[in-house]
């Protein structure tokens, strides 16, 4: 059975490759505070709490850009969100909710897949407040993380397992309800030809 699949996606620089290399263990994703460093989806094998997944780090999604480069990268981010089973929405503290943001939340919205919102940069406790306007985004509760301190990772990375745990039982119950339905059928059809 392959590992599930945890898209890692936001706007530019708000702190998604360094979550993603902290949580790898590795420098994998070169992290700058220049825009557009993180161009391709890269990916890593990790562990929580004995459970497997594949984090997916992605470029940041700017969703008005006509430029090339930025069009690629928000190509290569809407690939990783297709693929995900579970995807990981990285807003700034710091910055605050922005027109960005709200615009990033509508495509995610549109994919129907399993969502955690995640406020990072929150770096000390003066921006716990902060945290309460993307409230108005309408994707649940925000997770609080500061991914350079690593603060609240292990919260995150909670809140994904029991998502991911979630769908297993989910695609659990859809295998048992086919196979009974299947046993159903077989068992109609041999009393037709009883």
């Amino acid at each position: 059975m392959s590992r599930p699949l945890v898209a890692i996606v936001g706007r530019p620089n708000v702190g998604k490759s360094t979550f993603f290399n902290k949580i790898s263990g590795k420098r994998i994703s070169i992290v700058e505070d220049t825009p557009g460093v993180t161009r391709d989806r890269v990916y890593a094998d990790v562990e929580w709490l004995g459970r497997k997944f594949t984090l997916i780090d992605t470029g940041g999604i700017d969703p008005r850009s006509e430029d090339v480069l930025l069009k690629q990268m928000r190509r290569q981010a809407e690939i990783a969100m297709d693929t995900a089973d579970v995807i990981c929405f990285f807003t700034d503290a710091r910055a605050g909710l922005t027109q960005d943001d709200q615009e990033v939340a509508e495509l995610l919205r549109k994919t129907r897949k399993p969502l955690l919102l995640v406020v990072n940069k929150v770096d000390h406790a003066g921006l716990n407040d902060d945290v309460y306007e993307f409230y108005n985004l309408g994707l649940g509760d925000p997770i609080s993380i500061s991914s350079v301190n690593m603060l609240g990772l292990g919260d995150l990375l909670e809140e994904i397992v029991k998502l991911l745990s979630s769908i297993d039982m989910l695609i659990s119950a859809e295998e048992s309800i086919a196979m009974s339905l299947s046993k159903m059928r077989r068992g109609l059809i041999q009393q037709l030809f009883i």
